[in-house]
């Protein structure tokens, strides 16, 4: 992301997200707190008060509003025409390696919001975070699956995110080798993976039991 943003006559939705990154530098020392926040208005030339008014849902208000800044930043840099000649593996670890590189820096942050995030009372919104910037990421590489292959890619490219994050967060390497290192191998696993699936589907008989299993399984005979 370049530039200010205007916080001018924005909503309370808008500038939760355009003010988070600012946020996430300050939680790097205060944590996701009001602190934070507060730092980052006064930063921004924003009303501390209209701020915490937008973050009012606390720490986990704060996270998510980050990472949908993340997502934002994504899609307005890398659209589909811009990823549509590389190779799907490639779209994936470009999207990917985008995203370490829009919070590079903010590793405290980052561990602290996985704290946050593991907790019970968060762990399904966290969940559904992880899922729709995953969904964000098919989308953006051109996936148009709408069987179950759009629900297990997500599921397994929402698994590798986390574990990639995971390891960026402690990965003191050169350039961040060992996390780039760490998400290929995860990348070309799910290569190998989505090849051997269509392997394994490829008879027009067993796509059909396959789609009727599951069908089976969402809306079961009464």
């Amino acid at each position: 992301m370049t530039g200010t943003p205007d916080y001018t006559d924005m909503t309370l939705d808008e500038l939760r997200v355009a003010l988070a990154p600012v946020v996430a530098e300050n939680a790097v020392f205060d944590g996701w707190t009001d602190i934070a926040v507060t730092t980052a208005a006064e930063m921004s030339g924003v009303d501390p008060d209209v701020a915490r008014l937008a973050y009012k849902g606390g720490p986990m208000e704060m996270i998510v509003a980050w990472v949908d800044s993340v997502d934002a930043a994504m899609a307005a840099e890398l659209p589909k025409e811009k990823l549509a000649e590389m190779k799907i593996r490639d779209r994936i670890r470009t999207l990917v390696l985008f995203r370490l590189d829009a919070i590079a820096g903010q590793e405290e942050a980052l561990r602290r919001a996985t704290a946050i995030m593991a907790m019970p009372q968060n762990a399904p919104r966290a969940l559904k975070v992880g899922w729709n910037s995953a969904d964000r990421m098919w989308r953006l590489a051109g996936d148009t699956a709408t069987d179950y292959n759009h629900y297990t890619k997500r599921a397994i490219l929402a698994s590798i995110y986390g574990a990639t994050l995971a390891v960026f967060a402690d990965d003191t390497s050169d350039g961040k080798a060992d996390t780039h290192a760490f998400l290929d191998r995860r990348i070309d696993g799910i290569m190998r993976f989505e090849k051997a699936k269509a392997q394994w589907t490829g008879s027009d008989r067993e796509r059909f039991s396959l789609t009727r299993l599951l069908g089976r399984l969402r809306y079961p005979a009464s």
